[in-house]
């Protein structure tokens, strides 16, 4: 996993939890004290999933709602300094989700070691998209997370629903 990941659930545990709660964590999980995480750092996938667990025990939330507030930082208030080009060029809340997959493509050519989810796309009805992840991670809670602060970013009410290990329903409730 990129350590961009990792360094803004840092961000977002000290700035809604305090620092002292991050670093309970990170012992938790066995880093070592006051471990530093860069951005572009490659984390493996388990430490990173250890470190999540550490995350809801500390803070006392269960997954869900750990990547509910993960997902809502990381699009509203981390990534739009990072990637302010992808925000710029998708206009609505639709646009920002079916692009997705093509940002993660650019990303595993121009980031080494990148092996970010990939998504296909199914139309059930005109408002009613299913986003069809594939990763090995098995990090679906993320994505309903992300599409939640999605809808939040743009001011337009979804309706996510996790519809099983590899299936997030995303329901544009305005047309």
């Amino acid at each position: 996993m990129k350590g961009v990941i990792v360094t803004c659930l840092q961000e977002m545990v000290c700035s809604k939890f305090g620092s002292a709660k991050w670093d309970q964590a990170l012992a938790e999980a066995g880093f070592p004290a006051r471990s530093v995480l860069l951005a572009v750092a490659d984390v493996q996938d388990a430490s990173a999933l250890r470190l999540l667990d550490a995350v809801c025990r500390t803070v006392g939330l269960d997954l869900p709602q750990l990547t509910d507030a993960f997902g809502d930082y990381w699009v509203n208030v981390h990534s739009p300094k990072l990637y302010k080009a992808f925000y710029e060029r998708n206009p609505t809340a639709r646009d920002f989700l079916l692009d997705m997959d093509r940002v993660h493509v650019a990303m595993t050519k121009s980031v080494p070691n990148a092996s970010p989810p990939r998504f296909e796309y199914e139309w059930t009805d005109a408002r009613t998209l299913v986003m069809v992840y594939h990763s090995q991670r098995g990090l679906l809670d993320f994505v309903v997370g992300l599409a939640k602060g999605v809808g939040t970013y743009y001011g337009e009410p979804l309706e996510v629903t996790k519809l099983g290990p590899d299936r997030v329903q995303v329901v544009f409730l305005r047309g």
